[in-house]
């Protein structure tokens, strides 16, 4: 590859209302913060801030010194608005006030005594078919 030529990359962000993917042309050996630069994506979001935003190349992520090769997409990464494991806990604890799940194990609420006493009854179906 001669040193005039470009490679072809993408660079997304979005946020709940907007969505933006923008095709970049680039030299080669170029790093993903210097491709970024180059999209000028801040124009659109100047919320981002790569030392807060993480990145990634084709939804893995990477380092912002790490180079690009064709066709590469960098996707920028909004933050956590929520711990996803605090989020699991509360989910969890508001089941077994709720009776849902079983207040020791954690897991499902075995059914009432009288529920079952119901469903095993031995007494013959005497309906007609």
């Amino acid at each position: 590859m001669s040193s005039n030529q470009q490679i072809n990359i993408e660079v997304v962000y979005g946020t709940p209302e907007k969505q933006l993917i923008l095709n970049v042309s680039i030299a080669p050996e170029t790093s993903v913060e210097q491709a970024i630069a180059a999209s000028n994506m801040s124009l659109h979001f100047p919320e981002i801030d790569l030392t807060e935003n993480k990145v990634g190349i084709w939804n893995r992520t990477c380092k912002l010194t790490d180079t690009l090769k064709e066709g590469d997409r960098i996707e920028i990464y909004r933050p956590l608005i929520a711990d996803p494991k605090e989020v699991r806990r509360l989910r969890a604890e508001k089941a077994k006030e709720e009776g849902r799940a079983d207040k020791v194990t954690g897991g499902r609420a075995k059914a009432s005594k009288r529920n079952v006493e119901k469903s095993d009854s031995t007494e013959p179906d005497n309906s007609i078919p």
